[in-house]
């Protein structure tokens, strides 16, 4: 990473906010998906049937849509190192709540409101982006993202080899509760540890709150139809867990649900006009635009990138489990090469979006992830397991560098709106996750990995179409007034 101007071995400056910070981030992956290698042995303790196991891995990245999308606007507001500390706090009384569950209406309720822990990435997306300069910051956010979602393959490595040292029926809750430990620990140490800008830098804040800005009546319009697919992942949520399907929520529950989300979204229209009405009665400064058109690609991208990641990770172990007749710690280790490769990937990605342009690397690399889900469509008892682990790590390049490329970019749109547009990306990763886990519980795992792969190449038509390789500067207004010019290239 010399190239990129870090020196990862230094602890000092802003390398050691970035350092702080992915730990942070690591732990609340190690949190997130302390399921995921640990199901096979819930599913034995707990009988769990097929179809519950399904739904708590759909339950776990739900809560994640909204949770980005309110986090966004509060890190905006209050800044990442209060909300970091909140977030892992928060998380750890969940994660105890989870741990020592005894009904599976227990367990289902905790995975769901664990998954708020997911919110913690576009925290340090802020908080990086204040600290780097625009000719690091997608390596420097790459880090961040990679060694951070590292987190899941962490769990996977050492939580079901944890579980056994426990030992007895319950090493598993012992070891999910550990994971809380750390983060309340840690939550502490961060709160003390970081500030949200370099010393004599302007934190920027949103004019208004409640809502994304945006600078045109097209933009305003996009944004309406961009938050529809939010609301129809929990509505496809509801439906699972309805009385046609799985049978846990009743039919009134269900309606009453129906119509909640149909309410927050008018209310959130609303407060949508209310921030941006004044783009239909007059025309936004030059100095103040930015088009939202990117937003909306880059969370097309983030969709089916951390999307199918977030999908993946949640169901490979028990995939390589049941494929190959594996028991839970080997699956859980082969399993986890899938998280590993965010080590270098996600970085990577990062790196050469700011060495080689924005627009073409996030084009190659969703290319290949394309072929990847592909080839991984095809992998069966037939395959060794060798192969089957290889073609695994070499599509997770793909998607986590794509990951790294996609951030890259989403501190160029607008600075003072960062949290908030990686917040909605972030969502959208979540969206990705909730619609393509669904699927997965109604085909094979084959045909998942192919329905990933046939979005991907939709996704990289939008790409090739509408989004715009960032040019120049962007401009901020200081409260006082004044212009502040940011460089983006």
């Amino acid at each position: 990473m010399q190239e990129s101007g870090l020196n990862l071995l230094s602890f000092r400056g802003k390398m050691r906010i970035l350092h702080l910070t992915w730990f942070a981030f690591f732990l609340s992956f190690f949190v997130w998906f302390n399921m995921a290698p640990l199901m096979g042995v819930m599913r034995e303790a707990l009988n769990l049937s097929d179809q519950q196991v399904k739904t708590l891995f759909i339950l776990n990245v739900a809560l994640t849509i909204p949770a980005r999308i309110i986090v966004g606007m509060l890190v905006d507001h209050f800044g990442p190192r209060r909300m970091y500390a909140l977030l892992l706090t928060t998380g750890a009384f969940l994660c105890f709540g989870f741990a020592f569950a005894k009904e599976y209406e227990q367990l289902a309720l905790m995975r769901f409101l664990l998954g708020f822990v997911g919110a913690g990435f576009v925290i340090g997306i802020r908080m990086v982006s204040e600290w780097f300069p625009a000719k690091q910051v997608g390596v420097a956010e790459g880090i961040y993202g990679g060694w951070g979602n590292f987190g899941s393959a962490g769990a996977a490595m050492i939580l079901p080899s944890l579980a056994l040292w426990y030992g007895g029926e319950n090493g598993w809750r012992y070891a999910i509760a550990t994971t809380g430990v750390l983060a309340l620990v840690y939550a502490v140490i961060y709160f003390f540890s970081v500030s949200d800008t370099p010393k004599g830098s302007t934190y920027f804040k949103p004019k208004k709150s409640g809502a994304m800005e945006v600078t045109s009546k097209g933009d305003f319009f996009l944004y309406l139809l961009m938050n529809v697919p939010m609301y129809a992942a929990l509505a496809v949520l509801t439906w699972k867990l309805g009385p046609s399907n799985l049978g846990m929520l009743n039919e009134v529950t269900t309606l009453f649900i129906y119509a909640t989300l149909v309410g927050v979204y008018i209310f959130q229209a609303i407060r949508i006009y209310q921030i941006n009405g004044h783009v239909f009665h007059r025309e936004v400064p030059e100095i103040e635009r930015y088009s939202f058109t990117q937003v909306a690609v880059l969370d097309l991208a983030y969709m089916v990138t951390f999307g199918s990641e977030l999908a993946v990770v949640s169901m490979l172990p028990l995939f390589f489990q049941d494929t190959f007749a594996l028991d839970v710690r080997t699956a859980g280790l082969l399993a986890s090469g899938y998280a590993f490769m965010n080590l270098v990937a996600r970085p990577g990605g990062g790196l050469v979006s700011d060495r080689f342009g924005r627009k073409k690397t996030l084009l190659i690399l969703i290319a290949g992830l394309t072929a990847g889900y592909y080839i991984l469509g095809n992998v069966d008892s037939d395959w060794p397991v060798w192969l089957a682990v290889v073609a695994t790590m070499c599509c997770s390049f793909f998607v986590q560098a794509g990951e790294g490329a996609v951030f890259a970019m989403v501190p160029l749109v607008k600075r003072r709106l960062t949290g908030q547009v990686a917040g909605m990306a972030g969502a959208y990763g979540n969206v990705g996750a909730v619609v393509f886990l669904t699927v997965l519980s109604f085909v094979s795992p084959q045909v998942f990995f192919i329905t990933i792969a046939a979005a991907a190449a939709i996704v990289f038509v939008a790409v090739l179409l509408f989004l715009k390789e960032p040019k120049g500067h962007m401009h901020e207004v200081l409260p006082d007034g004044t212009v502040q010019m940011i460089k983006v290239t």
